[in-house]
């Protein structure tokens, strides 16, 4: 019998200026609280959690070293048992996160996640991507629940440089095209079951989500406003993403992301959402996908400043042979490019980057 699984975070709070009731929600699952955030983030809102804590919590800030490898993690663990900490609270960006989701499983204490940018769709998620001390892909690992509370102030991701908020809903737009994927070659979903109506829903309602408000969102963040359209977008590209891609499954998109990271150079530069933008569309050449509606996802792309091209994603002028070791490292059994269909080769994969880019220009 095939098991259907549906999993999600425990609590998921949003809204302008929510970042103030942090320490309220933290009281109630612990006293003492390892805050893990890297020294950007600090500096920009350091002081509002700081404020939100005192009387309600003790806790102990740390900084993060930047990547979300198995010795930072372990460096981490340490760090709250000498600090006798009881609560996880992760404050930033994806590997922030998907750091301190680790942390928190090694002690078995309850994680808090706090989003300061709507970048990714990695806060409602019970899995980390990990990476080696060198940013490469090595696996996901997955933990046996989802974060205790995801706490999102919209206020504080519209304040993050526009960039971040485009690459967020570049991640989003994966969810629904790899969800259909999934669903299609009866694959399992990141959760360990068949994908269920709720999860696929939910990704279908993030997709449409992201299409009708992303570029006014996009605008409005430009200017560092928060409107109805940004706390939607929000929504989609964190907790609608989260639930959509952990319940619905990952495939091509996400695989080539990681491939990407089998190369050198400034590829790195970029954030995880414009290669997963990138990887979106190589997806869908791989799926066959139409003309026009692969067209449309390079328009709106476009639109938020997306790269499109290989000049755009920094590899104008790339080998043949680099791109295979790109197909090389999404095609491995840890990743889920076999999810979209079982026998892809890596001289295919290379191809689909390569025909996004031709199709990119003369769309």
């Amino acid at each position: 019998m095939t098991k259907r699984i549906f999993a999600s975070p425990g609590r998921y709070v949003q809204g302008s200026g929510v970042i103030a009731e942090l320490g309220d929600f933290l009281s109630e699952m612990g006293t003492n609280a390892l805050a893990v955030s890297d020294d950007i983030v600090w500096g920009l809102i350091g002081s509002k959690v700081e404020k939100a804590l005192s009387g309600k919590v003790e806790f102990a800030r740390e900084k993060f070293s930047g990547e979300a490898s198995v010795n930072e993690i372990n460096r981490l663990v340490d760090v709250a048992k000498k600090a006798g900490t009881n609560l996880v609270v992760g404050i930033g960006g994806g590997k922030t996160l998907d750091t301190v989701k680790a942390v928190a499983d090694e002690l078995k204490q309850p994680v808090i996640i706090v989003p300061t940018i709507a970048s990714t769709d990695a806060p409602c998620s019970a899995l980390s991507v990990i990476y080696s001390d060198d940013g490469v892909f090595e696996k996901y690992r997955f933990y046996a629940k989802n974060p205790d509370l995801v706490l999102v102030d919209t206020w504080v991701c519209a304040q993050a440089p526009v960039r971040l908020f485009a690459s967020g809903i570049a991640d989003g737009l994966a969810t629904y095209v790899e969800a259909l994927a999934v669903q299609r070659s009866n694959s399992k979903t990141m959760v360990g079951g068949a994908a269920t109506i709720a999860g696929m829903a939910i990704a279908e309602a993030c997709e449409k989500t992201l299409l009708t408000y992303g570029l006014s969102a996009y605008q409005a963040v430009e200017q560092k406003l928060v409107t109805p359209a940004v706390e939607a977008v929000v929504e989609a590209a964190t907790l609608l993403s989260g639930l959509g891609f952990e319940n619905g499954g990952l495939a091509g998109a996400h695989a080539i992301h990681n491939g990407f990271t089998a190369l050198h150079g400034d590829i790195h530069h970029l954030t995880h959402g414009e290669k997963v933008a990138y990887g979106t569309l190589a997806h869908m050449i791989l799926e066959q996908r139409p003309d026009d509606e692969i067209a449309g996802y390079i328009e709106f792309y476009r639109s938020i400043k997306m790269p499109v091209t290989l000049k755009e994603l920094h590899l104008e002028g790339v080998s043949r042979e680099d791109l295979i070791k790109v197909g090389e490292l999404a095609n491995s059994d840890q990743d889920t490019l076999k999810n979209l269909r079982t026998d892809f080769t890596a001289e295919e994969v290379a191809d689909a980057i390569f025909a996004v880019d031709a199709l990119a220009r003369v769309v």
